[in-house]
This record gives C-alpha cells, sequence and structure tokens, in this order.
C-alpha cells in the first residue's frame, strides 16, 4: 500500500528529475546555438521571438524625436502626423479624394484641376529591400516638401516588416482602392500632367530621359495640382532634391547636416515590427551585447550565381581588413558577417583568431517578392546598424541602408571584374565621406557658377552622388 509520505517522495523525485532534465536541455540547447549562430534559418519558418526573454529595451537604436538636431525638421514631422492623421484611408478626405476620382473617370466634363481634399503620393516597391527602403525615404521627404499624403502599395512580402510610423493613423493604401488609383494612371509628357487627375511617375535606375523632367522646377509646378502621383522607384533620389531651387531653401533648414539625412528619416519611418524586433533582440543579446566593440561585414557579390569569385572576394577582404586594421584594436570584439553565402563567414572564423563571428542567416541568393526572405533581409541590416565599425560592398543598396541607419562613415569594399577572369587586380577599401547612400543614376546638373554643391561624386559609383556637408 502506497502511503501519503511516499507519494511525496516520489513527487519531489519526479520534480527534481524535470528540473534536470530542462536545465540539461537549455545547456545543450545553448552549446549548440553557441557553435551554430545562425539562428535564422536558411529556409522554413522563423523561431517564434515570444520564447526569448528580451533584455534589450524595444527599439532602443530608433532614434525618437528628441534625437533630431533640426527644432524645424521636428516641427515638420509633427505637422505631418497632423496632415496625415486627417488624409490617411478611410477618413472623410480620403473618401472626398477618391470619389473625386471615380466621378472623373466616369465624366468627360469634370475639371480634373478642381482642388482636393488632400493630395496623395503612393509608393509603389521596385526591386529588392535596400532599394525599397531608399526610394521611400526619398519619397517620404518628397511628400514632406510637397504638402503630400504618402501611401504605400505594400504587397505580402512587406507587410511584416516595419511597424505604421505615423501616430493613429496608417500609411498602408487599402487594396480595394488602389485598383481605382492605378487604373488608367498616365505617363503623359509633364506638360500634360496638370491634365490629370493621377499621373505615373517613374524613377527607376534606367530613367528615360523624360522621366528625369521630374528634377526641373518648371515641371514641379505642372504636377503639385494632380491629386494622385504613383511612383514607381528603386533610387535614392533624395539627394538631387537639394539641387533643385524650388526645394533647397526648405531643405537648408530642415537639414543643417545633410550628413544624416537618411540617418534621420530612416530612423523616423523604419521601426521594426515586434516579429522582427524578437528575431534583432534575440541574437543582439545572445552573440553582441557583451562585446566591447561591434564589427559589421557585409559582403555583396553581384553577376557570380555560382560562387566562382568566392576565394578572390575573401582575399580582398581579408586584404582591407588586415590593411585598415579593423580587427587590430583592443577588447572585446565581435563580428557579425552578412551575406547571402555563408562561405565568407566558414572563412573569416578561420581567418580572425581569438574573435568571435557570427551570421543571422543564409539564403545563398536573393528572391524577390519572399517574406521570409525580406524579413531576413531587414533583421541582417538593422544588425549591421547598430555596429561600431562597418565594411561594406560597393554598390550595394542593403549596405548603404545599414551604415545610413546606424550613422557610420564605413570602409567600402570595391573589388574590380567580379566574376571575370584573373584576379581582377588589387581591389580598392577607402572610407567613405559621410553616412550618406549614394543615388546612383542621377540626371546630369550644370553648377552655375559660384555654386556650392551639396553633393560630391559617390566612392563606389563614379556617375553617382551622395550629399555631404562640405568638399
Amino acid at each position: 500500500m502506497v502511503t501519503l509520505q511516499t507519494r511525496s517522495r516520489f513527487r519531489t523525485t519526479a520534480l527534481a528529475a524535470l528540473t534536470f532534465a530542462s536545465l540539461l536541455v537549455i545547456i545543450i540547447s545553448f552549446s549548440v546555438l553557441s557553435r551554430n549562430p545562425q539562428i535564422i534559418p536558411s529556409s522554413g519558418s522563423f523561431p517564434n521571438p515570444h520564447n526569448y526573454h528580451h533584455t534589450i529595451k524595444p527599439h532602443q537604436k530608433i532614434s525618437s524625436l528628441s534625437r533630431i538636431n533640426s527644432p524645424h525638421l521636428i516641427s515638420k514631422l509633427r505637422a505631418y502626423e497632423r496632415h496625415h492623421k486627417r488624409c490617411q484611408p478611410h477618413s472623410q478626405s480620403f473618401n472626398q479624394t477618391i470619389h473625386q476620382l471615380l466621378t472623373n473617370k466616369n465624366n468627360s466634363n469634370s475639371n480634373p484641376a478642381a482642388a482636393a481634399a488632400c493630395n496623395y503620393i503612393v509608393y509603389t516597391p521596385v526591386n529588392g529591400l535596400g532599394n525599397r527602403m531608399l526610394s521611400l525615404a526619398s519619397a517620404f521627404l518628397y511628400a514632406l516638401l510637397t504638402n503630400r499624403t504618402l501611401l504605400v502599395n505594400f504587397g505580402p512580402d512587406m507587410t511584416d516588416l516595419f511597424r505604421e510610423p505615423f501616430p493613429n493613423s496608417t500609411w498602408l493604401l487599402p487594396k480595394q482602392d488602389s485598383t481605382r488609383v492605378f487604373d488608367d494612371a498616365t505617363t503623359l509628357h509633364f506638360r500634360d500632367a496638370h491634365n490629370y487627375i493621377h499621373y505615373l511617375l517613374y524613377l527607376p535606375y534606367r530613367c528615360r530621359n523624360y522621366e528625369k523632367f521630374f528634377f526641373r522646377d518648371e515641371n514641379q509646378k505642372r504636377i503639385e495640382s494632380v491629386p494622385w502621383l504613383i511612383l514607381h522607384s528603386d533610387q535614392y533620389f533624395l539627394p538631387y532634391l537639394f539641387l533643385m531651387p524650388c526645394f533647397r531653401p526648405e531643405l537648408d533648414r530642415l537639414f543643417p547636416n545633410r550628413e544624416t539625412v537618411f540617418h534621420q528619416l530612416g530612423r523616423y519611418l523604419f521601426s521594426p515590427s515586434h516579429q522582427a524586433w524578437g528575431f534583432i533582440s534575440t541574437f543582439y543579446e545572445t552573440f553582441l551585447s557583451k562585446a566591447d566593440e561591434r564589427i559589421g561585414i557585409q559582403i555583396r557579390v553581384f553577376n557570380d550565381s555560382r560562387g566562382k569569385s568566392t576565394p578572390l572576394v575573401m582575399k580582398h577582404v581579408l586584404s582591407c581588413i588586415r590593411k585598415q586594421g579593423i580587427l587590430n584594436r583592443t577588447g572585446n570584439r565581435a563580428v557579425l558577417v552578412a551575406s547571402l553565402s555563408g562561405d565568407f563567414y566558414k572563412e573569416l572564423k578561420v581567418n580572425a583568431a581569438g574573435v568571435g563571428v557570427y551570421q543571422a542567416s543564409q539564403e545563398e541568393s536573393q528572391r524577390l517578392g519572399d517574406a521570409s526572405h525580406n524579413m531576413k533581409a531587414w533583421v541582417d541590416m538593422y544588425l549591421l546598424s547598430m555596429c561600431d565599425v562597418l565594411l561594406t560592398s560597393a554598390w550595394s543598396t542593403f549596405g548603404y541602408v545599414a551604415h545610413g541607419l546606424g550613422g557610420v562613415k564605413p570602409w567600402i569594399l570595391q573589388i574590380p571584374d567580379i566574376g571575370g577572369a584573373g584576379d581582377g587586380g588589387e581591389a580598392e577599401c577607402r572610407r567613405a565621406v559621410s553616412a550618406e547612400p549614394c543615388f546612383h543614376n542621377p540626371p546630369d546638373f550644370d553648377c552655375p557658377e559660384g555654386f556650392v554643391s551639396p553633393v560630391v561624386r559617390c566612392e563606389d559609383v563614379g556617375k553617382g552622388m551622395k550629399l555631404v556637408n562640405q568638399h
């Protein structure tokens, strides 16, 4: 017969065994995680962020308005937030403008130039996530300058990346309204734009000549009364706005420090979603938080789908690290590798003795339109922005976002003749003059005599331009 005392001892023994087993599982799991820090799998679903305890305060690296050093910009953003709330989807002003759009479509005698309750710019994503974030920041600044309301036409691959940026309102264009806005939108010459209620604006990398007319003051006058501008762009066209006389005075007031434009706008717009922050904070706490210095190395190889140039690229990465003394500092250091390939992570672990080397994800190839892929890219970008030192790849918008959000002037690695025969010669490894991203393909600009330009040519793109304070 089993007594109460026996039962009690049994329960105590069972509880002790369960506790020991649980502890053993935790120890084993942490050991495996330490040896293989890619907590975001290369395929399949992400781990649930709710399973981790976070000691970092959510979004502690995201700058609030209190960290913006321009009182005029703070005032402008506060005014925009009120404006956006009044004009957001499903508001009375929005419904009125949609009604005007339908009326003009169905009534040939209506006046397209009639004053709309609110004017909009609708951003439609193009290309990879880095391109999208840069062009979206450009669109937002344009909206600030022209008193337009910024709406985004995100697909399923974008909706879970960021928090809503504007208080008590949404920037998401409702799906039922997107068809109404996009149907029959015109791309006619700018001289006819004022006759239309919605106008398609294409500003891709390979801009056609007539599309570059957007950057002329006289054409801004022609489109200012168009209620709906629909923007397709994959470029950080923001620097060219500083060359336009109609915008320059206001931009100088908004950004007395031109080298922090994307840093301030990006931190305002792009706060990680709850899901994204779970992945970011988990990785940061586990691998980076205890380091005295965090070093981010972002490697992007173009036109090399078979990885034939990996040894060449690795050779130049290590050469740059040694020449610039990036790993020669004293103290506890951690290296974060961001690359589609896992080969560079493995090589750096071998060559960086005594330094912790980590990688959050390995995707092997870029997958446009994939929600999981975009989430991993966003996590990588944000983790890089939390590093103290950055080495990024030439031409990479992914790298631009990382160093722009972090406000860090990176070392830029430009490797010649990737994928070609031979070793391609010696790679350039130079420090960026500012943390600003590069506008890859701007229109030509003739500087008037005595004009002090706010831009210089990019270190990595000869025809590109980037913002600087002085040169």
